[in-house]
Formats: structure tokens, C-alpha cells, sequence
């Protein structure tokens, strides 16, 4: 018995109706992204003329004290936000996984702020926290930061472990609760090997919107209290927004920034492959 036979018309017909959103995603997306690369290496500090430099621009901000010290509090912003929205989605959706009521009700509330414009979500936390001067200590203000971007997206990374959960065949734990397993050992003997493939996608996702953490942030602290709040991506605007304005130096951090999230990506899919290997 053989097949029928395709058409060149049929075969092409896929790519006719992704050609669309190929063209935009090309011309919004990967044509930006391989220019910046491209200024990189030129001098254009006042926007205009374009001079070739080489590695110039890379030199002057591995010498930058503010570059440093705004690497140093993304680090710090990245860890504290990575962790508690993690371990925050992970309860909240072993909460919500269970037979409660309302719990439609508190699926939706948890995600409202998913919706909302995070710089308006900046403004209102700014305005809320700004009358107990939490914005004006830098150590409450990395707190406050850390605590509204969590806010922000853990309804999202809920949602997501909440489908990890609900794809898990409930008669594993009747069956291992029939063996005499706790709660305990069902979680963690159970549920986390099953649930590792979704918090891996949880962790990744958490990680890279860490790291690009920008538009609530600057409405909530404009980077203050002296730079505590400050990450890369702030430091990246202000280079190549903000007088002196210098494409390079901006582009140079976009591409090392871009780097940094690549690396710190394949690390965790690499340490999750040899998990599994194990």
C-alpha cells in the first residue's frame, strides 16, 4: 500500500502561512539584535557618526565601576527572585492542586498582576511603599524590588507548575499512599522527579525575566536609593539613552548581557540532562 502523494503546493503551504510572522519576527528581532552586535564595536557617542573601535567599547565597561556595581545588585536581584518565585509558585500550585473551594477564584487573583502594565504595577507599589520609606533604605529597597517582581509573575509560574501537577496520574500517589508513603515521601518521591521537567521550565523562564527586569523596576525605584536598585538592563538604557549618549557602550552591554543569559541557560538545562542521566 502506498501513500498519497504530496504536492509541491501542499508541501510549501506550511511556510506560505509562517511567512508572515517569520518576515516580522526577522525584522523586528533578529535584525536588531545582529545590528547591536554590529555598533558594538563603533563609537558613536553622540548618536550620529559611527567610528570603528574594535573591542574599545567592551574594555571601557569591563572598567566601569558602575557597570560592576550594577552587575553586582542584578546577581543579587536574580538569586533572591529566581528562589522565592520558584518555591512560591511550587507551594501555591500544590496549594491550588487540590480539592478547595474558590479555588478558581484564587487561580484568577493570582494571576491578575500577569495583566497589569508592570510600569503602573511599579507606580502603585512605589506609591505604597514610598510613605514608609522603604525606597530610601538601599537594602528595603532591593527588598521591595525583589518582593513587586515576584508579585508580578508568580501566578504565571503557577499556572505552569499547576498544569505539571494536574499532568501527573493521581493513582501513582493512591497507589504509594496504599504502600504506607506520607505526604512527605509521596512529595518527594513522587512529585518532584514527575514535576522536574516543568520547574525546569519555571526555573529558566524565571531566570531570564530576572535578568531583563527593567520597565517595573524603573518606575518603582528609577534604580534608586544611589544605585542600590541599578540592574544591567537600567545601566544598558542610560548608556544608550541618556546624556552622554554612547550606541556602543550600550550595544556592548546588550551583547554581554545576552551572553550571560545563554551561559547561565545552557548551565541549567545541562545540570537538569545530567540529573536525569544519573
Amino acid at each position: 500500500m502506498t501513500g498519497r502523494r504530496v504536492g509541491w503546493g501542499q508541501r510549501l503551504a506550511p511556510y506560505l502561512f509562517l511567512l508572515p510572522n517569520l518576515l516580522i519576527f526577522g525584522v523586528f528581532t533578529i535584525y536588531p539584535a545582529l545590528n547591536s552586535v554590529n555598533i558594538s564595536f563603533y563609537d558613536s557617542r553622540n548618536g550620529r557618526t559611527f567610528r570603528p573601535v574594535g573591542l574599545e567599547n567592551y574594555r571601557r565597561l569591563l572598567s566601569d565601576d558602575q557597570f560592576w556595581a550594577a552587575v553586582q545588585n542584578t546577581v543579587v536581584f536574580v538569586l533572591a527572585y529566581v528562589l522565592i518565585s520558584v518555591l512560591a509558585a511550587l507551594g501555591l500550585a500544590m496549594l491550588l492542586n487540590r480539592r478547595l473551594r474558590g479555588r478558581g477564584f484564587f487561580r484568577a487573583t493570582f494571576f491578575l498582576p500577569m495583566v497589569l502594565s508592570p510600569v503602573v504595577v511599579g507606580l502603585v507599589w512605589g506609591w505604597l511603599l514610598e510613605g514608609r520609606g522603604w525606597l530610601v533604605d538601599p537594602v528595603l529597597a532591593m527588598v521591595a524590588a525583589v518582593g513587586v517582581g515576584v508579585w508580578i509573575h508568580l501566578g504565571f509560574y503557577t499556572l505552569i507548575l499547576l498544569a505539571g501537577l494536574q499532568a501527573i496520574d493521581p493513582h501513582l500517589h493512591e497507589a504509594a499512599a496504599l504502600d504506607g508513603a506520607g505526604a512527605w515521601q509521596r512529595f518527594r518521591l513522587l512529585t518532584v522527579p514527575l514535576l522536574r521537567p516543568t520547574t525546569l521550565v519555571v526555573l529558566v523562564l524565571a531566570t531570564i525575566a530576572g535578568f531583563q527586569s527593567f520597565d517595573f523596576l524603573y518606575s518603582l525605584t528609577g534604580g534608586g536609593p544611589l544605585g542600590a536598585t541599578t540592574l544591567i538592563v537600567q545601566y544598558i538604557y542610560r548608556r544608550g539613552f541618556e546624556p552622554p549618549v554612547s550606541y556602543g557602550l550600550a550595544s556592548a552591554g546588550s551583547v554581554l548581557l545576552f551572553l550571560v543569559i545563554l551561559l547561565v541557560t545552557l548551565v541549567q538545562f545541562g545540570l537538569a540532562r545530567r540529573r536525569e542521566a544519573v
